[in-house]
Protein backbone atom coordinates (compact mmCIF):
# COMPACT_ATOMS: atom_id res chain seq x y z
CA UNK A 1 0.00 0.00 0.00
CA UNK A 2 3.09 2.51 0.46
CA UNK A 3 4.67 1.35 -3.03
CA UNK A 4 0.51 2.59 -4.45
CA UNK A 5 0.94 5.57 -2.12
CA UNK A 6 4.33 6.74 -3.63
CA UNK A 7 3.15 5.75 -7.31
CA UNK A 8 0.07 7.58 -6.60
CA UNK A 9 1.93 10.43 -6.07
CA UNK A 10 3.76 10.85 -9.27
CA UNK A 11 0.71 10.49 -10.77
CA UNK A 12 -1.19 13.20 -9.11
CA UNK A 13 1.45 15.60 -10.15
CA UNK A 14 1.55 14.53 -14.03
CA UNK A 15 -2.75 14.37 -14.16
CA UNK A 16 -2.78 17.44 -12.44
CA UNK A 17 -0.34 19.43 -15.10
CA UNK A 18 -2.69 18.29 -17.52
CA UNK A 19 -5.74 20.30 -17.02
CA UNK A 20 -4.50 22.52 -14.07
CA UNK A 21 -2.96 25.39 -16.63
CA UNK A 22 -6.70 25.09 -18.29
CA UNK A 23 -7.81 28.04 -16.07
CA UNK A 24 -5.05 29.79 -16.16
CA UNK A 25 -4.93 30.31 -20.01
CA UNK A 26 -6.60 33.74 -20.16
CA UNK A 27 -4.81 35.08 -17.57
CA UNK A 28 -1.49 33.79 -19.34
CA UNK A 29 -2.93 34.83 -22.79
CA UNK A 30 -3.27 38.51 -21.92
CA UNK A 31 0.45 38.37 -19.81
CA UNK A 32 2.15 36.76 -22.51
CA UNK A 33 0.31 38.25 -25.60
CA UNK A 34 -0.57 35.07 -26.88
CA UNK A 35 -3.38 33.96 -29.80
CA UNK A 36 -5.53 31.16 -29.11
CA UNK A 37 -3.20 29.18 -31.29
CA UNK A 38 -0.03 29.86 -28.78
CA UNK A 39 -2.52 29.18 -25.43
CA UNK A 40 -3.73 25.28 -27.49
CA UNK A 41 0.38 24.81 -27.34
CA UNK A 42 0.94 25.22 -23.96
CA UNK A 43 -1.51 22.58 -23.12
CA UNK A 44 -0.25 20.13 -26.31
CA UNK A 45 3.13 20.79 -25.52
CA UNK A 46 2.82 19.00 -22.75
CA UNK A 47 0.42 16.13 -23.99
CA UNK A 48 2.10 15.57 -27.47
CA UNK A 49 5.68 14.76 -25.58
CA UNK A 50 3.80 12.60 -22.91
CA UNK A 51 1.98 10.42 -25.69
CA UNK A 52 5.03 10.51 -27.91
CA UNK A 53 7.79 9.35 -25.17
CA UNK A 54 5.49 7.01 -22.92
CA UNK A 55 5.94 3.26 -24.75
CA UNK A 56 9.59 4.31 -25.33
CA UNK A 57 9.65 4.92 -21.11
CA UNK A 58 7.75 2.13 -20.47
CA UNK A 59 10.10 -0.41 -22.13
CA UNK A 60 13.01 1.17 -21.21
CA UNK A 61 12.03 0.71 -17.38
CA UNK A 62 11.11 -2.80 -18.19
CA UNK A 63 14.92 -3.04 -19.29
CA UNK A 64 17.35 -1.38 -17.33
CA UNK A 65 15.14 -0.79 -14.21
CA UNK A 66 11.95 0.44 -13.14
CA UNK A 67 12.88 2.57 -10.23
CA UNK A 68 15.67 3.85 -11.78
CA UNK A 69 14.36 5.28 -14.70
CA UNK A 70 11.12 6.46 -12.02
CA UNK A 71 13.08 8.36 -10.06
CA UNK A 72 15.01 10.05 -13.36
CA UNK A 73 11.86 11.11 -14.35
CA UNK A 74 10.85 13.04 -10.88
CA UNK A 75 13.99 14.73 -10.91
CA UNK A 76 13.42 15.88 -14.76
CA UNK A 77 9.86 16.75 -14.10
CA UNK A 78 10.07 18.52 -10.71
CA UNK A 79 13.33 20.16 -12.95
CA UNK A 80 10.89 21.14 -15.64
CA UNK A 81 8.43 22.59 -13.22
CA UNK A 82 10.71 25.24 -12.00
CA UNK A 83 11.95 26.28 -15.54
CA UNK A 84 7.83 26.99 -16.63
CA UNK A 85 7.46 29.14 -13.21
CA UNK A 86 9.87 31.10 -14.44
CA UNK A 87 9.01 30.83 -18.47
CA UNK A 88 9.87 34.91 -19.34
CA UNK A 89 7.40 34.11 -22.66
CA UNK A 90 5.04 32.03 -24.55
CA UNK A 91 8.10 30.13 -26.46
CA UNK A 92 10.25 29.80 -23.75
CA UNK A 93 7.19 28.40 -21.60
CA UNK A 94 6.09 25.57 -24.39
CA UNK A 95 9.66 24.50 -24.42
CA UNK A 96 10.03 23.79 -20.34
CA UNK A 97 6.27 22.33 -20.60
CA UNK A 98 8.26 19.84 -22.96
CA UNK A 99 10.49 19.47 -20.91
CA UNK A 100 7.99 18.75 -18.31
CA UNK A 101 6.64 16.15 -20.29
CA UNK A 102 9.86 14.16 -20.84
CA UNK A 103 9.92 13.66 -16.85
CA UNK A 104 6.30 12.87 -16.84
CA UNK A 105 6.61 9.94 -19.71
CA UNK A 106 8.79 8.09 -16.87
CA UNK A 107 6.67 8.30 -14.54
CA UNK A 108 3.06 7.20 -15.47
CA UNK A 109 3.83 3.62 -17.44
CA UNK A 110 6.76 3.15 -15.20
CA UNK A 111 4.77 3.34 -11.92
CA UNK A 112 1.54 1.67 -13.45
CA UNK A 113 4.23 -1.19 -14.18
CA UNK A 114 5.57 -0.88 -10.62
CA UNK A 115 1.83 -1.36 -9.32
CA UNK A 116 1.12 -4.38 -11.28
CA UNK A 117 3.89 -6.01 -10.31
CA UNK A 118 3.56 -5.33 -6.59
CA UNK A 119 -0.25 -6.63 -6.53
CA UNK A 120 -0.11 -10.03 -8.13
CA UNK A 121 -3.13 -11.42 -7.05
CA UNK A 122 -5.77 -10.20 -9.48
CA UNK A 123 -9.02 -9.17 -6.69
CA UNK A 124 -5.80 -6.93 -5.10
CA UNK A 125 -4.67 -5.80 -8.25
CA UNK A 126 -7.91 -5.11 -9.81
CA UNK A 127 -8.72 -2.48 -6.38
CA UNK A 128 -5.50 -1.08 -6.53
CA UNK A 129 -5.70 -0.16 -10.62
CA UNK A 130 -8.91 1.28 -9.12
CA UNK A 131 -7.25 3.35 -6.47
CA UNK A 132 -4.87 4.65 -9.54
CA UNK A 133 -7.98 5.58 -11.88
CA UNK A 134 -9.34 7.47 -8.72
CA UNK A 135 -6.14 9.55 -8.77
CA UNK A 136 -6.32 10.42 -12.61
CA UNK A 137 -10.00 11.76 -12.01
CA UNK A 138 -9.53 13.56 -9.04
CA UNK A 139 -6.52 15.09 -10.08
CA UNK A 140 -8.03 15.58 -13.44
CA UNK A 141 -11.23 17.39 -12.04
CA UNK A 142 -9.30 19.13 -9.44
CA UNK A 143 -7.09 21.05 -11.78
CA UNK A 144 -9.30 24.00 -12.81
CA UNK A 145 -10.40 24.61 -9.23
CA UNK A 146 -6.86 24.34 -7.87
CA UNK A 147 -5.80 26.61 -10.84
CA UNK A 148 -8.15 29.23 -10.46
CA UNK A 149 -7.42 29.73 -6.50
CA UNK A 150 -3.58 29.78 -7.04
CA UNK A 151 -3.57 32.33 -10.34
CA UNK A 152 -6.26 34.90 -8.40
CA UNK A 153 -4.14 34.64 -5.28
CA UNK A 154 -0.25 34.34 -6.47
CA UNK A 155 -0.56 34.02 -9.87
CA UNK A 156 0.12 31.61 -12.81
CA UNK A 157 3.61 30.44 -12.31
CA UNK A 158 2.58 29.09 -8.77
CA UNK A 159 0.55 26.33 -10.77
CA UNK A 160 4.01 25.08 -11.27
CA UNK A 161 5.65 25.60 -7.52
CA UNK A 162 2.84 22.89 -6.26
CA UNK A 163 5.34 20.04 -7.69
CA UNK A 164 8.06 20.83 -5.97
CA UNK A 165 7.50 19.39 -2.76
CA UNK A 166 5.28 16.60 -3.81
CA UNK A 167 7.80 15.64 -6.08
CA UNK A 168 10.90 16.09 -4.21
CA UNK A 169 8.70 13.90 -0.92
CA UNK A 170 8.34 11.03 -4.08
CA UNK A 171 11.85 10.84 -4.68
CA UNK A 172 13.00 10.43 -1.81
CA UNK A 173 9.82 7.93 -0.36
CA UNK A 174 11.05 5.91 -3.88
CA UNK A 175 14.65 6.11 -2.97
CA UNK A 176 13.54 4.73 0.81
CA UNK A 177 10.68 2.05 -0.12
CA UNK A 178 10.33 1.11 -3.56
CA UNK A 179 12.27 -2.24 -4.67
CA UNK A 180 14.06 -2.49 -8.00
CA UNK A 181 12.16 -4.63 -10.35
CA UNK A 182 12.76 -5.29 -14.30
CA UNK A 183 11.36 -7.47 -16.90
CA UNK A 184 12.45 -11.04 -16.95
CA UNK A 185 13.20 -10.46 -20.79
CA UNK A 186 13.87 -6.69 -21.61
CA UNK A 187 12.76 -5.70 -25.18
CA UNK A 188 15.25 -4.04 -27.34
CA UNK A 189 14.94 -0.53 -28.19
CA UNK A 190 13.21 0.13 -31.78
CA UNK A 191 14.47 4.18 -32.07
CA UNK A 192 13.18 3.83 -36.12
CA UNK A 193 9.54 3.27 -34.52
CA UNK A 194 9.66 5.48 -31.41
CA UNK A 195 10.48 8.22 -34.63
CA UNK A 196 7.43 7.28 -36.55
CA UNK A 197 5.29 7.74 -33.31
CA UNK A 198 6.43 11.33 -32.87
CA UNK A 199 6.21 12.48 -36.84
CA UNK A 200 2.55 10.69 -37.02
CA UNK A 201 1.66 12.77 -33.41
CA UNK A 202 3.64 16.22 -34.32
CA UNK A 203 2.68 16.66 -37.68
CA UNK A 204 -1.01 15.42 -36.77
CA UNK A 205 -1.30 17.86 -33.84
CA UNK A 206 0.49 20.79 -35.64
CA UNK A 207 -2.00 20.92 -39.16
CA UNK A 208 -5.01 20.95 -36.78
CA UNK A 209 -3.50 23.77 -33.99
CA UNK A 210 -2.53 25.80 -37.41
CA UNK A 211 -5.33 25.07 -39.81
CA UNK A 212 -8.07 27.95 -38.58
CA UNK A 213 -5.13 30.20 -39.11
CA UNK A 214 -3.26 28.96 -42.29
CA UNK A 215 -6.71 27.52 -44.09
CA UNK A 216 -7.40 23.71 -44.27
CA UNK A 217 -6.28 23.40 -47.76
CA UNK A 218 -2.86 25.34 -47.41
CA UNK A 219 0.43 23.70 -48.62
CA UNK A 220 1.79 23.56 -44.94
CA UNK A 221 -1.40 21.68 -43.70
CA UNK A 222 -1.53 19.40 -46.58
CA UNK A 223 2.29 18.94 -46.04
CA UNK A 224 1.63 18.03 -42.62
CA UNK A 225 -0.95 15.91 -42.83
CA UNK A 226 0.65 14.09 -45.76
CA UNK A 227 3.48 13.26 -43.29
CA UNK A 228 0.96 11.92 -40.35
CA UNK A 229 -0.34 9.57 -43.36
CA UNK A 230 2.87 8.35 -44.43
CA UNK A 231 4.28 7.58 -40.52
CA UNK A 232 1.08 6.04 -39.84
CA UNK A 233 1.75 3.87 -43.13
CA UNK A 234 4.68 2.97 -42.27
CA UNK A 235 4.25 2.29 -38.44
CA UNK A 236 1.70 -0.52 -39.43
CA UNK A 237 3.97 -2.07 -42.22
CA UNK A 238 7.44 -2.03 -39.95
CA UNK A 239 6.26 -2.65 -36.33
CA UNK A 240 4.95 -6.34 -37.13
CA UNK A 241 8.18 -7.23 -39.31
CA UNK A 242 10.19 -6.39 -36.03
CA UNK A 243 10.59 -9.29 -33.10
CA UNK A 244 10.30 -6.26 -30.22
CA UNK A 245 8.19 -3.43 -31.91
CA UNK A 246 8.14 -0.43 -29.66
CA UNK A 247 4.02 -0.82 -30.11
CA UNK A 248 3.31 -4.92 -29.71
CA UNK A 249 -0.05 -4.81 -32.34
CA UNK A 250 -0.54 -8.37 -31.21
CA UNK A 251 -2.02 -6.57 -28.22
CA UNK A 252 -4.78 -5.28 -30.02
CA UNK A 253 -6.53 -8.61 -31.21
CA UNK A 254 -7.49 -8.09 -27.52
CA UNK A 255 -11.43 -6.70 -27.67
CA UNK A 256 -11.36 -5.12 -24.05
CA UNK A 257 -7.55 -4.14 -25.08
CA UNK A 258 -8.46 -1.97 -28.17
CA UNK A 259 -11.65 -1.05 -26.64
CA UNK A 260 -9.65 0.51 -23.47
CA UNK A 261 -7.49 2.13 -26.22
CA UNK A 262 -10.32 4.17 -28.16
CA UNK A 263 -12.11 4.73 -25.32
CA UNK A 264 -9.16 6.42 -23.69
CA UNK A 265 -8.95 8.18 -26.20
CA UNK A 266 -12.57 9.76 -26.75
CA UNK A 267 -13.10 10.24 -22.96
CA UNK A 268 -10.12 12.48 -22.33
CA UNK A 269 -10.19 14.02 -25.73
CA UNK A 270 -13.81 15.29 -24.42
CA UNK A 271 -12.45 16.40 -21.01
CA UNK A 272 -9.46 18.66 -22.24
CA UNK A 273 -12.29 19.83 -25.01
CA UNK A 274 -14.77 20.48 -22.59
CA UNK A 275 -12.32 22.27 -19.84
CA UNK A 276 -10.91 24.23 -22.97
CA UNK A 277 -14.40 25.37 -23.62
CA UNK A 278 -15.44 26.25 -20.67
CA UNK A 279 -12.96 28.00 -18.94
CA UNK A 280 -12.51 30.67 -21.96
CA UNK A 281 -16.41 30.93 -21.99
CA UNK A 282 -16.09 31.62 -18.37
CA UNK A 283 -13.62 34.30 -18.18
CA UNK A 284 -13.42 35.61 -21.68
CA UNK A 285 -17.47 36.09 -22.28
CA UNK A 286 -18.47 35.81 -18.53
CA UNK A 287 -15.98 38.18 -16.88
CA UNK A 288 -15.33 36.02 -13.77
CA UNK A 289 -11.90 35.73 -12.35
CA UNK A 290 -10.32 32.40 -12.59
CA UNK A 291 -11.37 31.67 -9.02
CA UNK A 292 -14.74 32.28 -9.68
CA UNK A 293 -14.64 30.24 -12.69
CA UNK A 294 -13.12 26.90 -10.97
CA UNK A 295 -15.87 27.36 -7.87
CA UNK A 296 -18.25 27.33 -11.09
CA UNK A 297 -17.04 23.92 -12.51
CA UNK A 298 -16.91 22.74 -8.88
CA UNK A 299 -19.72 20.59 -9.30
CA UNK A 300 -17.91 18.39 -12.23
CA UNK A 301 -14.85 18.18 -9.25
CA UNK A 302 -16.78 16.75 -6.71
CA UNK A 303 -19.03 14.21 -8.93
CA UNK A 304 -15.51 13.31 -10.13
CA UNK A 305 -13.99 13.03 -6.91
CA UNK A 306 -17.38 11.01 -5.86
CA UNK A 307 -17.22 8.55 -9.02
CA UNK A 308 -13.44 7.61 -9.28
CA UNK A 309 -13.36 5.78 -6.42
CA UNK A 310 -16.86 4.37 -6.42
CA UNK A 311 -15.70 3.23 -10.05
CA UNK A 312 -12.57 1.65 -8.80
CA UNK A 313 -14.99 -0.42 -6.75
CA UNK A 314 -17.65 -1.12 -8.87
CA UNK A 315 -14.48 -2.82 -11.74
CA UNK A 316 -13.18 -5.21 -8.73
CA UNK A 317 -16.96 -6.60 -7.67
CA UNK A 318 -18.23 -6.39 -11.58
CA UNK A 319 -15.87 -5.69 -14.00
CA UNK A 320 -16.21 -3.24 -16.72
CA UNK A 321 -19.11 -2.67 -18.08
CA UNK A 322 -21.53 -1.11 -15.58
CA UNK A 323 -18.68 2.35 -15.35
CA UNK A 324 -18.21 2.21 -18.69
CA UNK A 325 -21.73 2.08 -19.55
CA UNK A 326 -22.78 4.87 -17.32
CA UNK A 327 -19.73 7.27 -18.08
CA UNK A 328 -20.85 7.26 -22.03
CA UNK A 329 -24.37 8.01 -21.12
CA UNK A 330 -24.00 10.73 -18.91
CA UNK A 331 -20.51 12.53 -20.78
CA UNK A 332 -22.78 12.36 -23.97
CA UNK A 333 -25.61 13.50 -22.19
CA UNK A 334 -23.72 16.62 -20.73
CA UNK A 335 -22.50 17.57 -24.12
CA UNK A 336 -25.70 17.30 -26.21
CA UNK A 337 -27.28 19.81 -23.07
CA UNK A 338 -24.46 22.14 -24.44
CA UNK A 339 -24.74 22.03 -27.94
CA UNK A 340 -28.52 21.63 -28.37
CA UNK A 341 -30.04 23.82 -25.29
CA UNK A 342 -27.31 26.28 -25.17
CA UNK A 343 -26.67 25.01 -21.51
CA UNK A 344 -23.94 28.00 -20.83
CA UNK A 345 -26.95 30.58 -20.96
CA UNK A 346 -28.57 29.56 -18.25
CA UNK A 347 -27.14 28.69 -14.75
CA UNK A 348 -29.18 25.39 -13.99
CA UNK A 349 -28.86 23.58 -17.35
CA UNK A 350 -25.27 24.56 -16.86
CA UNK A 351 -24.44 22.93 -13.36
CA UNK A 352 -26.56 19.97 -14.36
CA UNK A 353 -23.75 19.55 -17.64
CA UNK A 354 -21.15 19.65 -14.95
CA UNK A 355 -22.59 17.25 -13.01
CA UNK A 356 -23.46 14.90 -16.05
CA UNK A 357 -19.66 15.04 -17.39
CA UNK A 358 -18.23 14.82 -14.16
CA UNK A 359 -20.02 11.74 -13.25
CA UNK A 360 -19.04 10.64 -16.33
CA UNK A 361 -15.78 11.20 -16.11
CA UNK A 362 -15.00 9.88 -12.53
CA UNK A 363 -16.32 6.14 -14.00
CA UNK A 364 -14.85 5.82 -17.17
CA UNK A 365 -10.94 5.81 -15.68
CA UNK A 366 -11.09 3.12 -13.76
CA UNK A 367 -11.84 0.57 -16.02
CA UNK A 368 -9.79 2.27 -19.32
CA UNK A 369 -6.55 0.84 -16.35
CA UNK A 370 -7.76 -2.42 -15.52
CA UNK A 371 -8.68 -3.44 -18.80
CA UNK A 372 -5.17 -2.76 -19.90
CA UNK A 373 -3.28 -4.31 -18.14
CA UNK A 374 -5.22 -6.99 -16.41
CA UNK A 375 -5.00 -9.35 -19.32
CA UNK A 376 -1.85 -9.16 -20.20
CA UNK A 377 1.36 -10.58 -18.87
CA UNK A 378 3.80 -9.25 -15.98
CA UNK A 379 6.51 -9.29 -18.27
CA UNK A 380 5.16 -6.61 -20.50
CA UNK A 381 3.46 -4.80 -17.70
CA UNK A 382 5.18 -1.83 -18.71
CA UNK A 383 4.54 -1.53 -22.13
CA UNK A 384 1.14 -2.00 -22.11
CA UNK A 385 0.20 0.28 -18.88
CA UNK A 386 2.46 2.81 -21.75
CA UNK A 387 -0.18 2.41 -24.72
CA UNK A 388 -3.61 2.71 -22.42
CA UNK A 389 -1.36 6.15 -20.69
CA UNK A 390 -0.34 7.13 -24.23
CA UNK A 391 -4.21 6.86 -25.61
CA UNK A 392 -5.25 9.20 -22.54
CA UNK A 393 -2.71 12.02 -23.70
CA UNK A 394 -3.51 11.18 -27.20
CA UNK A 395 -6.64 12.21 -26.59
CA UNK A 396 -5.85 14.85 -24.47
CA UNK A 397 -4.03 16.45 -27.27
CA UNK A 398 -6.49 15.73 -30.07
CA UNK A 399 -9.01 16.94 -27.71
CA UNK A 400 -7.72 20.51 -27.39
CA UNK A 401 -6.04 20.65 -30.84
CA UNK A 402 -9.72 20.05 -32.40
CA UNK A 403 -12.15 21.52 -30.43
CA UNK A 404 -9.61 25.00 -30.22
CA UNK A 405 -9.43 25.04 -34.10
CA UNK A 406 -13.53 24.38 -34.33
CA UNK A 407 -13.57 27.26 -31.95
CA UNK A 408 -11.33 29.39 -33.29
CA UNK A 409 -12.88 28.77 -37.05
CA UNK A 410 -16.42 29.89 -35.59
CA UNK A 411 -15.44 32.63 -33.86
CA UNK A 412 -13.42 34.35 -37.31
CA UNK A 413 -14.55 37.91 -37.96
CA UNK A 414 -16.68 38.57 -34.80
CA UNK A 415 -16.00 39.56 -31.17
CA UNK A 416 -15.08 36.60 -29.29
CA UNK A 417 -18.69 37.57 -27.15
CA UNK A 418 -20.86 37.46 -29.60
CA UNK A 419 -19.74 34.43 -31.89
CA UNK A 420 -18.50 31.88 -28.53
CA UNK A 421 -21.41 30.59 -28.14
CA UNK A 422 -22.26 29.82 -31.67
CA UNK A 423 -18.48 29.09 -32.24
CA UNK A 424 -18.81 26.10 -29.60
CA UNK A 425 -22.21 24.29 -30.70
CA UNK A 426 -20.14 22.27 -33.24
CA UNK A 427 -17.54 21.41 -30.81
CA UNK A 428 -20.02 20.14 -28.25
CA UNK A 429 -21.72 18.03 -30.37
CA UNK A 430 -17.97 16.53 -30.99
CA UNK A 431 -17.94 15.89 -27.60
CA UNK A 432 -20.85 14.07 -27.35
CA UNK A 433 -20.05 12.20 -30.16
CA UNK A 434 -17.33 11.04 -28.35
CA UNK A 435 -19.71 10.13 -25.41
CA UNK A 436 -21.55 8.18 -27.63
CA UNK A 437 -18.56 5.99 -28.63
CA UNK A 438 -17.88 5.64 -25.05
CA UNK A 439 -20.96 3.86 -24.54
CA UNK A 440 -20.78 1.80 -27.73
CA UNK A 441 -17.15 0.17 -27.30
CA UNK A 442 -18.11 -0.06 -23.71
CA UNK A 443 -20.86 -2.67 -24.59
CA UNK A 444 -19.34 -4.02 -27.34
CA UNK A 445 -15.55 -5.07 -25.56
CA UNK A 446 -16.84 -6.06 -22.34
CA UNK A 447 -19.12 -9.15 -22.95
CA UNK A 448 -18.37 -12.81 -22.92
CA UNK A 449 -17.08 -12.63 -26.81
CA UNK A 450 -14.51 -10.04 -25.49
CA UNK A 451 -13.44 -11.77 -22.81
CA UNK A 452 -12.51 -14.63 -24.90
CA UNK A 453 -10.53 -12.56 -27.27
CA UNK A 454 -8.52 -11.10 -24.18
CA UNK A 455 -7.96 -14.81 -22.84
CA UNK A 456 -6.42 -16.15 -26.28
CA UNK A 457 -4.59 -12.69 -26.77
CA UNK A 458 -2.96 -13.23 -23.38
CA UNK A 459 -1.91 -16.89 -24.23
CA UNK A 460 -0.29 -16.29 -27.21
CA UNK A 461 1.65 -13.59 -25.54
CA UNK A 462 2.49 -15.59 -22.27
CA UNK A 463 3.64 -18.07 -24.97
CA UNK A 464 5.54 -16.29 -26.65
CA UNK A 465 7.64 -14.44 -24.03
CA UNK A 466 8.31 -17.55 -22.38
CA UNK A 467 9.29 -19.38 -26.02
CA UNK A 468 11.75 -16.07 -26.08
CA UNK A 469 13.21 -16.06 -22.87
CA UNK A 470 14.29 -20.07 -23.05
CA UNK A 471 15.88 -19.26 -26.53
CA UNK A 472 17.75 -16.33 -25.68
CA UNK A 473 21.65 -16.55 -24.47
CA UNK A 474 20.90 -15.46 -20.83
CA UNK A 475 18.64 -17.78 -19.86
CA UNK A 476 21.01 -20.70 -21.26
CA UNK A 477 23.71 -20.03 -18.74
CA UNK A 478 21.34 -19.13 -16.34
CA UNK A 479 20.21 -22.55 -16.58
CA UNK A 480 23.99 -24.01 -16.95
CA UNK A 481 24.73 -22.72 -13.53
CA UNK A 482 21.93 -23.95 -11.92
CA UNK A 483 22.33 -27.30 -13.27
Amino acid sequence: MLVLGICCMSLLIVSLDSTVLNVALPTMQRELDASVAGMQWTIDAYTLVLASLLMLSGSVADRIGRRRVFMTGLVMFTLGSVLCSLAPNLASLVAFRAVQAIGGSMLTPVAMSIVTNTFTEPRERARAIGVWGGVVGISMAAGPLLGGLLVDSVGWRAIFWVNLPVGLAALLLTLRYVPESRAPKSRRPDPVGQLLVIALLASLTYAIIEAPGAGWGSALVLSLAGVAVLALASLLLYEPRRPEPLIDLRFFRSAPFSGATVIAICAFASLTGFLFLNTLYLQNVRGLSALHAGLYMLPMAAMTLVCAPLSGRLVGAFGPRPSLLVAGVTMAASAVLFAGFEAETSDPLMFTGYVLFGLGFGMVNAPITNTAVSGMPRAQAGVAAAVASTSRQIGGTLGVAVIGAVLAAGVAGTSHAEGFVAASVPAYWIIAGCGLCVLLLGALTSGKWARGTAARTAQRLEERTQAAAEASPEASSEASASA
